[in-house]
């Protein structure tokens, strides 16, 4: 039987009980049906898993107790950088989903010329804590012991113009071939992905991303969707220099 992988912000230290409530509770209680003595794997960012057994559960809480703290690296050698552009309702939910399995590392949302989604204020708040939670469930699904970062939204210019990355791809589809793009570059640590939203890039977007370091790819002959690309790109650079390589 698989054993659940649970995230929690708490600090986490062998021998010392641990409690979680709310919708974590419940859902291990009620609809995992686990009982005291149950083994859990807690995980909290810091690139440990921490064996742990249920000690007590009461109506509104669980009670748990750490006995072992593993050493389990599943986050890749290859740091990432992904340049999203905002996308509406599920298509940006899988884009996240799915470059966290990935192996991404920091996610920024950007505001874009064609991008239809516009928020502010306690909306953009709230979708950010909906797009973190996002990361920690693919987390705990996949086995990263890392989560994500989800940056704030920023001006698809204002992030390319302050970006500190040695190696910028932007994807679209006037680009050059990604495998000769790609493949003659070796020892590649991090690299900055730029990903549009359903409508794309403006000439101006694209000139812009250009003249400030990026350097234009196509994935394939065919047009891919916005939730598609991150998939398709996050995986060539896996298999060229992250842990699909190894």
């Amino acid at each position: 039987m698989r054993i659940s992988r649970i995230y929690t912000d708490q600090a986490l230290k062998l021998e010392s009980p641990v409690k979680l409530d709310g919708q974590q509770a419940h859902y291990l209680s009620k609809v995992l049906r686990l009982k005291a003595n149950a083994e859990l794997i807690l995980f909290n960012g810091d690139g440990y898993e921490y064996k742990s057994l249920i000690t007590d559960i009461d109506k509104h809480s669980i009670t748990l107790e750490i006995q072992e703290a593993v050493t389990a690296n599943s986050e890749s050698p290859l740091h990432t950088i992904l340049g999203l552009g905002l996308s509406r309702g599920e298509r940006m939910d899988l884009a996240i989903q799915k470059s966290t399995e990935l192996g991404v590392t920091e996610i920024v949302p950007l505001f874009t010329a064609f991008s239809e989604v516009k928020l502010q204020g306690e909306r953009l708040q709230k979708k950010l804590r909906h797009w973190q939670q996002i990361t920690i469930s693919a987390c705990e699904q996949s086995g990263r012991n890392c989560v994500p970062i989800i940056h704030q939204p920023l001006e698809l210019t204002s992030w390319c113009k302050s970006l500190d990355c040695a190696h910028k791809l932007i994807f679209e589809p006037g680009g050059i071939s990604s495998n000769k793009a790609l493949s003659g570059h070796k020892n590649i640590t991090q690299v900055a992905l730029l990903i549009g939203p359903e409508g794309g890039f403006s000439e101006q977007e694209l000139k812009h991303a250009k003249n400030t370091g990026f350097e234009a790819v196509r994935l394939g002959p065919r047009i891919l969707r916005t939730e598609t690309a991150p998939v398709v790109a996050l995986t060539s650079l896996q298999l060229l220099w992250g842990d699909f390589a190894i």
